[in-house]
């Protein structure tokens, strides 16, 4: 039961994530907070020493320092800033760090290249009434948290908790 909840939490509180960013440029805090829970409930039965977890909760609060900076600057949007640090939380000091922050950069990339040119376009999308969220077509900010999902989900196999977890059930 357990092993079940740790493999379905992440991906669908990142879809959620995902979803409520598009449609309306926001990230509920509950989604994040979701997150943070449910990996500081999963994390001990799953045999992650508190020392562990320690180094999970210094890496989440590192990335987001980072963030919170980042938004300060007007660059980040609040809860991307909180979705990009509870997901890290998942993935403590180690190379799936790396790898979900590495995804997210290129999916964040490609996205901003994406929405530009179909910001672009707006004029020719409104006029054929092409049914697009507003997100993607007048708004002028990019719904980044699309990116941190994608980035998490294709991160979250290397996740020190899913390792665990799957371990556990075999």
């Amino acid at each position: 039961m357990l092993e079940t909840a740790a493999l379905f939490i992440f991906p669908l509180c990142m879809s959620i994530a995902a979803i409520s960013d598009l449609l309306t440029m926001t990230i509920p805090n509950r989604v994040s907070l979701a997150l943070a829970l449910a990996f500081l409930t999963l994390a001990p039965f799953f045999g992650l020493s508190f020392a562990e977890i320690g180094i999970h909760l210094a890496s989440a609060g590192l990335v987001f320092l980072a963030c919170f900076a980042l938004f300060a600057l007007n660059v980040m949007g609040g809860g991307d800033a909180k979705l990009l640090a509870a997901a890290a939380l998942w993935f403590g000091f180690d190379s799936s760090l790396v790898e979900f922050l590495v995804y997210v950069a290129f999916i964040g990339g490609a996205l901003t290249v994406f929405i530009v040119f179909l910001r672009s376009q707006a004029d020719t999308i409104l006029a054929i009434g092409l049914a697009l969220p507003n997100s993607l077509v007048i708004a002028k900010k990019i719904p980044y948290g699309v990116a941190i999902a994608i980035g998490g989900v294709m991160a979250f196999p290397s996740s020190p908790l899913l390792i665990a977890a799957t371990r556990s059930m075999s």
